[in-house]
């Protein structure tokens, strides 16, 4: 056990005895070096280390090919909060917010407040989307509830972040799963349940995955699958930027490059890499574009 990662990590587990499936998932670096690319603050990077956990999180027990994105918009202090993870295990995330900015945040109480679960490849275009109701004001509340409604499965998650982990726990009772004892165990959902009451914040930030499975639930039988590692990683690319300009059409892209002096350049707000295209690049990338050629091409 003491060879098992704790940190950048995602652990399926199994609580045998109770019939109950799980998952862990605890961030450092990875965290850190998102939460480091902007100057956010405390509740907005609170907020947006436990998405990114949950986000992970979510594809656990999933058949995930593309990615899983949690995302909110409201017209209140946090405008944006978008977390992302990959079928690969990169993760991205970003928030947006205005002054005054609350010490907690309240999600329930957010004006004109959407959040959205999206799965699948937007360049496949296979993706579903799912709507989640605002019903709590913690994002772990919020997200139990539609596990709860989506998967007609009872729920527990538990999230946390601080400036050096961001850390998640969800529990989903199975009926008919794990040991011989399960099925006809009626008090073993609200055993996890009581158990799981009796971790705090800090034990749950600063202990390893592994030690703190078998602390809190050594009775039930805890089996642990092969870990999955996580780290930050960018889904940007000059492909998919070229997409995206390519989308915006003919005349908005030439009066972009005559207000930039012949060139666009993007950077991506998740990891901050450039591209730039000249007026040979979009002319390239408008070929099949109905319209006239862009002012100064040779076509």
């Amino acid at each position: 056990m003491e060879n098992l990662p704790t940190d950048d990590v995602l652990h399926r587990f199994l609580l045998e005895r109770a019939g109950v499936r799980g998952a862990f998932v605890r961030l450092g670096p990875a965290w850190r070096e998102m939460a480091g690319r902007v100057d956010y603050p405390s509740s907005v990077r609170g907020l947006l280390g436990q998405a990114l956990a949950a986000s992970a999180l979510m594809t656990a027990h999933i058949k995930l090919e593309g990615e899983l994105s949690v995302q909110l918009k409201s017209d209140g202090p946090l405008r944006l909060l978008f977390a992302e993870c990959s079928d690969q295990g990169r993760l991205r995330g970003i928030a947006r917010w205005q002054p005054p900015v609350p010490a907690t945040f309240a999600l329930s109480t957010l004006p004109d407040a959407v959040m959205a679960i999206t799965i699948g490849n937007l360049e496949r275009g296979q993706r579903y989307q799912g709507l989640v109701e605002l019903g709590t004001d913690d994002l772990a509340g919020v997200l139990q509830g539609y596990f709860e409604q989506s998967e007609q499965l009872p729920a527990r998650l538990l999230l946390a972040a601080d400036d050096a982990h961001a850390v998640g726990l969800m529990l989903q009772r199975l009926p008919g799963t794990g040991g011989h004892d399960a099925v006809d165990d009626a008090d073993a959902w609200p055993r996890v349940q009581q158990l799981t009451a009796t971790l705090g914040t800090e034990e749950l930030l600063h202990s390893a995955p592994h030690e703190l499975l078998y602390r809190l639930y050594h009775e039930e039988s805890v089996r642990l699958f092969e870990p999955r590692p996580l780290a930050f990683g960018c889904s940007c690319s000059r492909e998919r930027v070229a997409a995206m300009l390519r989308s915006l059409g003919r005349a908005e892209l030439e009066a972009t490059l005559t207000e930039q002096n012949g060139r666009i350049e993007v950077t991506c707000e998740f990891c901050a890499e450039r591209y730039e295209f000249d007026r040979v690049d979009v002319e390239y990338l408008l070929r099949d574009v109905p319209g006239t050629a862009l002012p100064g091409s040779s076509h």
